[in-house]
């Protein structure tokens, strides 16, 4: 688990994800949120 080393630094955003890289720079990713299933089509049917 990391550590909090300095706090306001920088301005979040709500569904984001924030960490720093190996670099040392702090990143921003947008998170992703599971359980959300798209609505199936409904099928046509064909007229003969």
């Amino acid at each position: 688990m990391g550590k909090v080393i300095a706090k306001g630094i920088v301005k979040r955003k709500k569904g984001y994800l924030y960490y720093v890289d190996g670099k040392g720079n702090v990143c921003e990713a947008k998170m992703a949120r599971g359980g959300k299933k798209k609505k199936k089509a409904k099928k046509k049917k064909k007229k003969r």
